[in-house]
């Protein structure tokens, strides 16, 4: 079954785990969800959501970084309530525009610290971390890379692969740029510069590293674990490397929500970022299907994953991270 078939298939029964029921009408509200999630993990929350608060919700889908410029561009006429990313810069990017209103504390209280910006003004809900995928016919072990920092040096010389345009791959970078400082991570991008084969996703790089066409990749873990939960067909050949140790390469993204502040609905739009980031919502994430992390700490991690607490990731303020500086230095390395 395809991954949007067991996401779906998995909503009964994580609402009978979770215990949801309607617990009022919603008196015929509609929220307005600008989402840059995947459509389908965030259909079975909003599924759920309504399930128990009766409250409907319109999803309009895009990019992390256009929908976070629409909301600057819109400024008080926005038609959305909520934003919700896959990576948390482009919830910086609102946020530093003044474009959220504040998080009640209760709300900020089910998510651990590590992913809530200082701000307060929006909270993550699902967590994906980086990986080094590679072909082990290609690349024995004593050959993967310490760090992600050795992925500038020439021997890997056409033999890394990288999504450079999207959104996954720049928060990434971003990660890199907030543990290493800007002069080492332009150094790093224009050893990337030279080493790597760019791919348009996460999907195309692993189906090349699954081929041969390339050694290694770097990418966000649930793509490959989605792969070998639904066929293994574009995963066969690939084996995946934590980076561990607090290096760069450990980042832990973040996808984050929060209300908007030109919302007319705030009360409806902190109900759906507290349901996100609640028990029960996470247990919805959890058993969804997605093999993306629940980022609460009373949740039981997916089994089929590394839990969260063994990857040792560097520690970085979700809110430091500066999408549009790694754009630029992506710019000038050549990348984008």
């Amino acid at each position: 079954m395809r991954k949007a078939g067991r996401i779906a298939a998995a909503l009964a029964a994580a609402i009978l785990a979770t215990g949801l029921s309607a617990c009022g009408s919603g008196d015929g509200k509609t929220l307005t969800l600008y989402n840059a999630q995947h459509k389908d993990l965030m259909q079975v929350m909003i599924d759920a959501f309504t399930e128990q608060t009766g409250i409907k919700v319109e999803m309009r889908s895009g990019g992390d970084t256009a929908l976070a410029n629409q909301i600057i561009q819109e400024g008080d006429s926005s038609p959305a309530d909520v934003f919700a990313t896959e990576n948390s810069p482009a919830m910086t990017l609102v946020d530093r525009a003044g474009g959220f209103s504040h998080l009640d504390a209760a709300t900020i209280g089910q998510v651990p610290d590590q992913y809530v910006p200082s701000t307060g003004n929006w909270a993550g809900f699902a967590a994906r971390s980086t990986v080094f995928i590679y072909n082990p016919s290609q690349v024995t072990e004593d050959q993967i890379p310490t760090s992600i920092m050795d992925l500038a040096k020439p021997e890997w010389r056409g033999r890394i692969g990288v999504a450079a345009g999207g959104a996954d791959f720049q928060a990434i970078v971003s990660a890199v740029l907030a543990v290493e400082g800007e002069p080492a991570t332009a150094e790093w991008l224009a050893g990337l510069d030279h080493n790597a084969k760019i791919y348009d996703n996460n999907i195309a790089a692993m189906r090349a590293v699954n081929t041969g066409q390339v050694p290694a990749a770097v990418i966000y873990h649930y793509y490959w674990y989605q792969d070998q939960a639904e066929s293994g067909e574009d995963s066969k050949n690939v084996k995946l490397h934590f980076f561990r140790n607090q290096d760069a390469g450990a980042f832990i993204s973040v996808s984050g929500v929060g209300m908007l502040a030109a919302s007319d609905q705030q009360a409806e739009a902190q109900q759906f970022v507290s349901f996100l980031t609640s028990d029960a919502g996470q247990r919805v994430l959890v058993d969804s299907g997605a093999l993306e992390y629940a980022v609460s700490d009373k949740v039981p991690t997916n089994p089929a994953l590394t839990p969260l607490a063994d990857l040792d990731a560097p520690t970085i303020d979700v809110g430091s991270l500066n999408g549009p500086k790694v754009v630029e230095l992506m710019q000038k390395a050549g990348l984008l």
